[in-house]
This record gives C-alpha cells, structure tokens and sequence, in this order.
C-alpha cells in the first residue's frame, strides 16, 4: 500500500497537469501573466484551508527559504514554458521542456546520495526515443534554435532544479505547508516581474478568467499536491521520468478538445514512450531476456 498510494498519486497528478498545454494554446491570456495567476489563485484557495485546518507547520528557516526558492524555480519554469509554447508550437516546447529527466538524472548523480540505476537510464533512452517517434523524426530537420527554443530548454532545466531541490525539502517539510509557501513566493515573484514588464493584471474575457482559475485549480493545486506527494516518497528521476507521459496524453486531449490528428506513429511512438517509463519502475535490472521469460 506504501508504494501504491505514491504511483497512484503520480498518475492523477499527471492526469492534471496533461490539460495545461491544452489551456495555453488557447492564447486568451499573455504567456508570463497566465504563470502569474495560475500561482496566485492557487494560493488564494489553498491558504484558507491550511490555516484554518491547522496543517499548516512553519518549518525551520532553512526549510522555509528552500521552499520558498522552489517556488522561484517551479514559477520560472511555467512562466519560460508558457512564452515557449506560444511563440513556437506546444510540440517544440514540451518535446524539448520534456528532456528534464536527463538534467534530473544528470543532478542525481552528481549531487545525490541515492544515485541513478542502469534502469532509469535504460528508460529515459526509451522514453526519449518514443518521444521522438510521437513528434515525427522530420519535426527536428525543421525545428529553429531561436528563442522560444531557448526558453524550453530552459524550462526543463528549471524543473529538473525544482525536483532535486524539492525532494530534499519535502523531506523535512510537508506537503502542504511546502505548497503554501512556495505558491506564496512564486506569486510575489511573478508579480514584481509582471508588473516591471508592463504585463496586463485585467482586462481578460470571461473564458479567460475561467481558465485561468481552471489553471489554479486543477494544473497546480490538484497536480502539484498529488506530485509533491509522489516526490516525497519516490526517486526524483522516477518521478520526472514517468512525466513525460504527459506528452501522451496531451496529445490524446487535443485531439478530442481541439480536433488534432492523431497518426499511428503518435500512436507507436506512445506506446514507446510508456514502455520506456515501466523500464524504470522494475525493481531488477531490466532485460529483454528476463522480460520474456517464461519464469
């Protein structure tokens, strides 16, 4: 029951945040104001239910600095992905944001104790090839290395930080106050840069202002506490491993909501790209071998 309630977690949390791409290729509200919101309101309907349930527990100074940069870190990643996927294509953006298991890796290994297997490896080699197969091999011979490619790869750096910061974190600190605070810190953050930057703080329609509290609700508060939790009781890398599922069903998300096609090469490459994740879930050293065996 210990390792199902995380997995399980991890899946409705990553059921959540698929809808974002979704959401932002809508374009009903700048880029870098929608991130600004999305923390805000988050914040706003989650502070009256820690305090007043009193599950709010202020950590030692340290802790509480530490979460607070994870909120930094967490905003600045949204904030460079939402300006990527609308300068750009949502494609572009998450393939490229979704290489943060690599720095993730990369971090775990040089910074952790607890240090990448030949699985996670094994995995985020599957994963990213399925990854590829789903875009279409032709997507990289046209993609432009201009800004908006700089601000995904970006992205995904932010992340991988945010996740090694944040598992250490939620060691000590937990789910909830580790939310409160850092949705506290990402909402002065972005604001302070919204409103140095000439941002628009109103003038949305009312489909707008919908989505946006939409982006609070379920992108963040609903997606976040589920993954913050996961974080807490699974590998970093297992963790931004299995997000990469993401990327899957987005695409099943806008073929329903926004009437994109889905090819049988989205289809194969998602199937690789899962097979990839489940590599790094085997306890044992994954082979093809041990894979297709009878015992």
């Amino acid at each position: 029951m210990k390792l199902t309630k995380p997995r399980l977690a991890l899946i409705y949390g990553i059921l959540c945040i698929s809808i974002f791409p979704i959401l932002v290729k809508l374009r009903l509200t700048p880029g870098l104001i929608s991130a600004f919101y999305r923390m805000f309101f988050a914040f706003l309907l989650l502070m009256p239910y820690t305090l007043l349930s009193k599950n709010f527990k202020m950590p030692t100074l340290k802790f509480a600095l530490l979460a607070a940069f994870c909120g930094i870190l967490f905003s600045s990643d949204v904030a460079v992905w939402n300006i990527a996927i609308q300068e750009s294509s949502a494609t572009q953006a998450s393939l490229l944001t979704n290489l943060s298991p690599v720095w993730v890796g990369i971090g775990s290994f040089l910074f952790l104790k607890s240090k990448p297997g030949v699985n996670f490896w094994t995995g985020t080699i599957v994963s990213l090839f399925g990854m590829v197969v789903l875009v279409g091999f032709e997507f990289f011979i046209e993609m432009n290395f201009d800004k908006a490619f700089l601000f995904a790869v970006l992205s995904g750096i932010f992340y991988s930080i945010y996740l090694l910061i944040s598992k250490n974190v939620l060691s000590k600190v937990d789910v909830l106050s580790f939310m409160t605070i850092s949705l506290f810190a990402s909402s002065i953050y972005l604001g302070i840069l919204c409103y140095s930057l000439d941002q628009p703080f109103t003038g949305f329609s009312d489909a707008g202002w919908f989505v946006l509290v939409l982006q609070a609700l379920i992108c963040q508060l609903c997606a976040w506490l589920s993954i913050s939790y996961a974080t807490q009781h699974m590998p970093a890398t297992r963790v931004s491993l299995s997000l990469l599922s993401q990327a899957v069903i987005t695409s099943i998300l806008a073929w329903f909501f926004l009437e994109e096609k889905i090819t049988l090469q989205m289809v194969f490459g998602g199937i690789i790209l899962l097979f990839g994740i489940r590599i790094t879930f085997y306890d044992k050293v994954f082979s093809l071998k041990r894979l297709f065996s009878k015992n």
